[in-house]
């Protein structure tokens, strides 16, 4: 049953997110959420209150609690993080990071990176 509604999701927004195990490392777009959108503390995909300053990401099949590492390559700079959200859901984007961990790679004024990711 949620296969199926994840995959109706994924057909309503326009294509099929990866896989668990296909998404295990990639590099592309990433966005923040959490800071001046409507998004700080409200109920995140694993029944938490969304806290912006978290070290926290959205992706969407990555198995909640996944621990991954993200890096700007662009500047050098990584951070360590939870999945614990689904997302994003626009702009081809591979990853959402709550505003304070997309802080720590690059400025939140930038509003997207480009960022590569593994699980550790």
């Amino acid at each position: 049953m949620l296969k199926s509604i994840f995959l109706l999701t994924s057909i309503a927004f326009g294509a099929f997110a990866p896989t668990a195990a296909e998404a295990a490392s990639s590099c592309g777009y990433a966005s923040f959420y959490g800071h001046g959108d409507g998004y700080a503390w409200k109920t995140m995909a694993n029944g938490r209150p969304m806290d912006p300053n978290a070290m926290t990401s959205a992706h969407p099949s990555l198995p909640m609690g996944t621990r991954i590492l993200v890096t700007n390559p662009a500047n050098g700079k990584s951070v360590n993080l939870i999945i614990s959200d689904r997302g994003p859901y626009s702009g081809g984007r591979i990853l959402d990071l709550s505003a304070g961990a997309f802080s720590r790679i690059a400025p939140l004024g930038q509003g997207i990176a480009q960022v590569c990711f593994s699980r550790v």
